[in-house]
């Protein structure tokens, strides 16, 4: 009898999303869509998501301090602390007291702003709402008018009509279809979403892997000086000591471009797939996917922060251990020296 229940919902479910709730062909674009410029500098959908994405942030931390925090907590600053200080604990078994309580604020911060700009850009806001730039190509949508604003909008599939009209960039007839669609009264455009993934702009990963190198260096040149430091990258000592440090220099390097990749390839693949099943089967298959991303948005920034932890451990303590095994074998070969009877 479940089973039978449970075949049946999954049926109900695909007719109902695929009749009444099917919505335009999707918009996919790598690059983010630019809404306005202030000056010289372009807004992009993306730039704005991040700004909203930062003020929710602060709101939200906000109204969790307003109030003295008490010495046994409860409510939302109880589930507050347990996860701040679940995820300072991790930071601990990995670098340890000392440098757990240097590396937390940047390594922390980088976790929680990745995992709420994904989970956040799961919200029906992104890519569905946004202004429409005319063109021969595109949605044929409907037009109307708010108050004194012209706006477009296109309508949700129907019984009678299962698919959203559209005309492809490439075909020939294009000019001749926008023309026939603007004397019915419609528009064709291309929606530019005002909200986009900000992790689906190559630009953001990037910024934050930046970020994340230029801490790395930062840590590992205050622990050890300049000089000492820079010896991981720059060694005369032997050609073999020149070529190790010049791997080194390039695989801190490559770290940018694979941090940027992997957070980048990643949400831009995962946002992809839930567009096109939205527009294919709504509810049926969408659902899991929603779960999916919401599993794959924490462990992209769990990865990205653990990395960069792992990284500035390996940055403030490689000289270091070096030098103190150096150091061990110094005084073995000394303490030999001196057991040796004298000839």
């Amino acid at each position: 009898m479940t089973k039978w229940l449970i075949i049946g919902g999954a049926v109900v479910m695909f007719v109902v999303g695929f009749i009444f709730l099917r919505g335009p062909i999707p918009h996919i674009a790598i690059a983010a869509e630019e809404l306005f410029t202030v000056g010289p500098v372009k807004v992009t959908n993306t730039m704005l998501t991040s700004w909203v994405t930062v003020i929710l942030i602060l709101v939200v931390v906000i109204l969790a301090t307003r109030k003295e925090w008490t010495l046994i907590p409860s409510g939302f600053q109880n589930f507050l602390e347990a996860v701040v200080e679940g995820f300072y604990n991790v930071v601990v078994g990995v670098a340890g007291d000392a440098n757990a309580r240097r590396f937390f604020p940047v390594v922390a911060t980088i976790f929680f702003f990745i995992t709420i700009s994904n989970w956040f850009s799961l919200t029906p806001l992104f890519n569905s709402i946004g202004f429409a730039k005319e063109s021969e190509h595109g949605v044929v949508a409907e037009g109307t008018t708010i108050g004194s604003i012209d706006v477009v909008y296109v309508p949700f599939s129907s019984p009678g009509k299962l698919s959203t009209e559209s005309i492809e960039e490439d075909d020939p007839q294009a000019p001749a279809k926008a023309a026939a669609a603007e004397e019915e009264g419609k528009v064709v455009a291309e929606l530019i979403p005002l909200f986009r993934g900000i992790n689906t702009d190559l630009n953001t990963p990037r910024a934050i892997a930046i970020i994340s190198f230029i801490a790395v260096e930062t840590w590992g040149i205050r622990s050890l000086g300049l000089l000492t430091y820079g010896k991981k990258f720059i060694n005369l000592r032997g050609p073999i000591d020149a070529f190790v440090g010049i791997l080194e220099l390039i695989s801190e390097l490559v770290r940018l471009v694979s941090f940027t990749f992997r957070l980048f390839g990643n949400m831009f693949a995962g946002e992809v797939v839930i567009l096109m099943f939205t527009f294919l089967t709504p509810l049926l298959i969408t659902l899991p996917f929603y779960g999916l991303e919401l599993f794959v948005g924490v462990i992209q920034a769990f990865i990205f922060a653990m990395l960069t932890l792992v990284f500035a451990v390996m940055a403030v303590s490689h000289h270091g251990d070096e030098e103190h095994e150096t150091d061990s074998r110094r005084e073995g070969h000394d303490a030999v020296s001196i057991s040796e009877p004298a000839h």
